[in-house]
């Protein structure tokens, strides 16, 4: 048959380039598992599970003609059924209430909040009146006040008396989901104390090499002060309590944040100093390198030297993804193969994706694998161009630095500004002052001073670290500064970084010509994001905060609290206001105890509070929509009555665009209320022909065994 011909011909026009393609396979398995609206269920990874062994069977009885189709279909159904296993590995109990009372627990983690205040992590948890079968697995609680007599350690015992609840939902429907991040952290409680919090026991066994990380950190910053000891201690253990705001933020600013990260660049940077450092020493002794696989001792001393800096670190999921991509490399060092190449890079994305599924959604695994991929395959194509083998040597490092800024920074700059909303308009120029410093200069003082501390001659290593770390963050601040430094990006639709990683998986991935049918999808995608839309109001999940765009930018009603759900708005939205800023802008008018606007052709009230409930009965008359934050009252019974059936309509299995007419009862206002937010989380409306219809963070998120609004 011709289209049997046709397809053979294709394969084997790709034959020996598939293998990269396996891990592209696995990760959309692990998309679709992510973008189902239910759990499969068992009858759902059965089924999974006979396609997958069909697509075996497909690709043993006719490799020729569909072995590629075979094995594609199989490694799809991999990647849902090891996601769907991952889901219930990590499973363990929510707190699905307002707790207050006795937190105890063990210190596992120490960090800093949004509100930049002490956070901590505590695993072994014991809850006042709750069942072991109910605690949480872990907790994670900020403490505020004076916190004088408790200097946390991993490992100890402490106690406190504090407010938990559950990980809070989507700040918007389709927005970031810290309800699954938490429960891939195995996190099932987060809230405050402002009450002291006490030792309770000092730590046991078990966590040396944690004591051994803050202590080196301490070290460090003893012997480099300020904000470049902190940056050091930050590079080289994983410890950022002594970073302050402003020099994050400038660094933020500059797009050379990454640098404080231990993820692919520092592990790659050590790695290959030691590698290369060793390899180099042993050449020098010709009875060694003329006898012996020098190159492979390289490798092991390499690999050691990554392993150590992975378990001083802290092992957090970055710097485990940088080590196992090293460890790839170094791998084919040892076996005598290629060692940067797209299959290496494949290999370590299976690796990955298959310990960790859930880490295909980060921006850390999309940011670091779209550089690494794009950078072996800028460099593979510049290999083969003629005029760069006849350039002098000093001119091919300078063009290999200007290169890999500018491939690495183009492959990230959409994962980047999908995420983090803004664009970092001097990037490159920052990246070109950093990065270079940060490689030839940090990395290597640091191996130099850990050789040197035990004779006491750190400090001249060190020294030099310093002055390579204040000229970074001289960089950072100085970039920050310039007019327009940073750009705000609007969110984009959620198939666009789809579209955008298929587009270039196709250009690199792809053999011959077709490969540039790879920017059609990259097309779209900027043609999606141009034109990507945003809500007309936005309600928090907790009822107080809304938000109206107006041609000005988003109003909001409120110039405090729900400031983190605010800012997620605000910058989804790709305003550079703040809550202050944004909630003096014209479009709520006050009415009573509560406040009032017109969007498309619905009349809103909205209330916030014991005292604007009074006035929700008044509202309705005259209103088409009731905003309340508080529970409604048995004594108002029509009210009532209209909060639970719009609760009712907007909960239906997959109502993700209800129409605000079909939910609002015949001759009276449509009604939302803690009732119905409770079970649907933030909600957006957007205009439709002049009327509202509502989204809701629940239906976003699907019925999935992390989401809260289902449990309820």
């Amino acid at each position: 048959m011709r289209w049997l011909s046709a397809i053979n011909t294709v394969q084997q026009g790709q034959r020996g380039a598939l293998m990269p393609w396996s891990a592209v396979c696995v990760g959309l398995g692990v998309a679709i598992y992510f973008a189902l609206p239910t759990e499969p269920g068992l009858a759902g990874y059965g089924a999974t599970l006979l396609l997958a062994l069909a697509g075996l069977l497909l690709a043993w009885r006719r490799p020729d003609a569909f072995g590629p189709a075979g094995w594609a279909i199989f490694l799809i159904c991999l990647g849902i059924l090891l996601s769907g296993l991952r889901t219930h590995q990590v499973a363990g109990p929510v707190v699905g209430f307002r707790y207050y009372g006795p937190i105890e627990g063990r210190v596992v983690l120490i960090d800093r909040s949004a509100s930049d205040v002490p956070r901590l992590t505590l695993d072994q948890v014991r809850l006042d009146r709750m069942a072991p079968d109910r605690t949480p697995n872990r907790v994670r609680v900020s403490l505020h006040g004076d916190q004088q007599w408790l200097d946390p350690m991993p490992g100890d015992i402490v106690m406190m008396t504090g407010h938990l609840s559950g990980p809070s939902g989507p700040a918007e429907p389709g927005g970031f989901d810290f309800q699954r991040h938490s429960w891939f952290l195995g996190i099932g409680a987060v809230g405050y104390t402002r009450t002291p919090a006490l030792m309770l026991e000092p730590r046991q066994s078990g966590v040396a090499l944690t004591h051994l990380r803050l202590a080196m950190s301490a070290a460090i910053q003893d012997r480099i002060p300020g904000q470049p000891g902190a940056f050091a201690a930050a590079v080289l253990t994983g410890d950022r309590s002594g970073l302050e705001a402003g020099p994050v933020a400038a660094m933020r600013a500059s797009n050379i944040a990454h640098l404080l990260a231990i993820s692919g660049l520092h592990m790659g940077l050590l790695t290959g100093f030691v590698y290369a450092a060793l390899r180099f020493g042993l050449a020098l002794i010709p009875v060694i390198a003329l006898r012996h696989p020098i190159r492979k001792w390289a490798a092991v001393a390499a690999l050691a030297a990554g392993a150590f800096y992975l378990a001083l670190s802290g092992g957090n999921v970055a710097t485990e993804r940088a080590f196992i991509q090293v460890a790839v490399m170094f791998a084919a060092v040892l076996l005598d193969r290629r060692a940067v190449t797209l299959r290496s890079v494949a290999i370590a994305a299976l690796i990955v994706l298959i310990h960790r599924p859930e880490t295909l959604l980060g921006p850390g695994f999309q940011m670091s694998f779209a550089a690494t991929a794009a950078l072996v395959a800028g460099f593979n194509a510049m290999r083969d161009v003629a005029w760069t083998k006849a350039m002098p040597k000093w001119s091919k490092g300078v063009l290999a630095l200007v290169a890999s800024s500018v491939i690495a920074g183009g492959a990230t700059a959409p994962y980047s500004a999908a995420h983090f909303n803004q664009i970092a308009v001097y990037g490159l120029l920052a990246n070109l002052l950093s990065v270079p410093v940060m490689g030839s200069i940090v990395i290597p003082a640091a191996v130099i001073a850990a050789l040197l501390w035990p004779l006491g001659l750190e400090w001249m290593a060190f020294w030099v670290m310093e002055q390579a770390l204040a000229w970074i963050l001289f960089v950072a601040e100085w970039v920050a500064a310039m007019p327009g430094a940073t750009r705000p990006i609007v969110a984009p639709p959620a198939i666009v970084l789809g579209l955008i990683s298929m587009g270039g998986l196709i250009v690199i991935l792809w053999r011959g010509q077709g490969r540039w049918a790879g920017l059609a999808p990259l097309v779209v995608a900027g043609a999606l994001w141009s034109i990507a839309d945003r809500p007309a109001l936005l309600l928090a999940d907790s009822g107080r905060l809304a938000g109206v765009l107006t041609p000005d930018g988003r109003a909001l009603n409120r110039p405090r609290g729900d400031g983190f759900v605010a800012g997620i708005w605000l910058e989804n939205d790709g305003d550079a206001a703040d809550q202050e800023g944004a909630a003096t802008r014209a479009g709520w008018i006050a009415v009573g105890q509560g406040t009032a606007l017109v969007v498309g052709n619905t009349n809103i009230w909205h209330g916030a509070g014991r005292r604007a409930l009074s006035e929700a009965t008044a509202a309705c008359a005259s209103h088409d929509l009731v905003i309340i934050s508080e529970p409604v009252a048995e004594d108002a019974p029509d009210l009532l009555a209209a909060a639970r059936a719009m609760a009712d309509r907007l909960t239906a299995p997959r109502a993700p665009m209800a129409a605000l007419a079909a939910v609002a009862p015949p001759g009276n206002c449509a009604v939302i209320s803690a009732e119905t937010l409770a079970v649907t989380g933030a909600l957006a409306l957007r205009i439709t022909d002049g009327d509202l219809r509502i989204t809701t963070a629940a239906n976003a998120q699907g019925d999935r065994p992390w989401s809260a609004y289902h449990r309820n």
